[in-house]
């Protein structure tokens, strides 16, 4: 594995153009955001331990294919305090509370990760608020990633604690039959050697009544959305054939 696969983008490849200048009050904390380009709404939602830049590559592709950004930092996150405790469900209600206060209705949805996690548990807890949906990464419990993985970084939480790698381990908890509910279409994209068991994206995929999959040959968990236009390019193509679906 890579020394700190949760941390996908380096100050390097940070393109530093779309910044985290706005802020949203939701559900309690004070979330920065970005916001970039016209026409319909996508909201971008980053994984464990980044924030907002590791879409730098997709926000350009997206605003220059007439989509309007919205890329929040989740909470503890790039620009916003840092937390002592995480859980899911209390970063899928920020996500859920800031599309509100946006003003967006059916707005798609994109999370990388942990991004993943909070779309799914958004849409169980408030159906039919996205419109179309797509997830990378994702797991449905600490059991679908990598044992090596887990065992790794099970280690590195006991001998120093961090409440980030701790929400790892421990959730989420989604029960695969909720996701029958969700009807609308969702791209579920893999890498090929990422850190989510396959068996794990299979199970989301024979639970999601619309969903169709993109394994990324060669790709680990993040490097083709880290400064990567792969992820993009199938973005905008999902998007484009369900936009009947965006508001």
């Amino acid at each position: 594995f890579e020394p700190s696969p949760l941390r996908m983008m380096t100050d390097t490849q940070k393109a530093k153009c779309y910044e985290a200048t706005e802020v949203a009050e939701v559900n309690g904390v004070r979330l920065h955001y970005a916001r970039a380009g016209k026409g319909r709404p996508i909201v971008l939602v980053h994984g464990n331990a980044e924030d907002h830049h590791l879409f730098d590559t997709e926000i350009r592709q997206l605003t220059a294919a007439g989509y309007e950004v919205y890329a929040p930092d989740s909470r503890g996150h790039g620009a916003n305090a840092p937390m002592t405790e995480y859980h899911y469900e209390d970063m899928a209600e920020d996500i859920y509370q800031f599309i509100r206060a946006m003003g967006l209705q059916k707005p798609a949805l994109y999370g990388h990760s942990d991004g993943g996690i909070i779309a799914l548990t958004l849409e169980i807890r408030h159906p039919g608020t996205i419109g179309i949906m797509a997830i990378s990464g994702t797991n449905l419990s600490p059991d679908g990633l990598v044992p090596d993985f887990l065992a790794e970084y099970t280690e590195l939480n006991l001998k120093q604690p961090d409440p980030l790698v701790t929400l790892m381990l421990t959730e989420p908890h989604i029960d695969p039959q909720s996701l029958k509910n969700l009807d609308l279409p969702v791209l579920v994209t893999v890498g090929e050697k990422d850190l989510i068991l396959r068996s794990e994206t299979d199970k989301i995929m024979e639970n999601l009544p619309n969903a169709e999959l993109a394994v990324v040959k060669g790709a680990d968990h993040g490097s083709y959305i880290a400064g990567s236009e792969v992820m993009g390019k199938m973005l905008i193509g999902f998007l484009k054939k369900n936009e009947g679906f965006v508001s």
